[in-house]
């Protein structure tokens, strides 16, 4: 069985598992036990911030999945509705059984439910498979993006 909910403080420690887990997440994250608080303080203000939501995913009642899903006032567009999703994970063991595309469907929905005009993600260059992936939902490479880092442990 396949459920969704907000993730909670006691999923924190597996979800940076899970952001740590792959070429360029390895070089960003700090997966060290005990985590560092920068992420008990980030999880704080994502979790009281009523337009933000990290959502996980379980499968089997194990956690299996992950995406932050964030609202954003415009005032282009007739002064609507953004929906951008952030920090997609599905986690290595659980790869392959349609959990990416339920999560995807899940968080089109959510972004409908809140009258979002648009929803928008980002995905590294280096991530082809996830940009196929999300090609298959009907995202486009509409724009050309822009980073400006400022600091140095941001830059992967």
């Amino acid at each position: 069985m396949i459920t969704f909910r907000k993730a909670n403080e006691k999923d924190l420690a597996f979800l940076i598992q899970m952001l740590s887990d792959d070429q360029l997440g390895s070089q960003r994250e700090n997966y060290a036990l005990p985590l560092d608080e920068c992420y008990e303080q980030a999880f704080q203000v994502i979790n009281s911030d009523p337009n933000n939501d990290l959502v996980v995913v379980e499968y089997e009642n194990q956690i299996a999945g992950m995406l932050q899903i964030t609202f954003i006032p415009y005032l282009t567009y007739m002064g609507s509705w953004r929906c951008l999703i952030e920090g997609v994970r599905i986690h290595k063991d659980f790869r392959g059984r349609g959990l990416g595309t339920r999560l995807m469907e899940w968080a089109i929905d959510r972004a409908k439910s809140r009258k979002c005009a648009m929803l928008q993600l980002t995905s590294n260059k280096q991530r082809s498979s996830a940009i196929k992936f999300y090609k298959q939902f009907g995202f486009e490479a509409s724009h050309e993006g822009f980073k400006l880092y400022l600091s140095d442990n941001t830059r992967v």
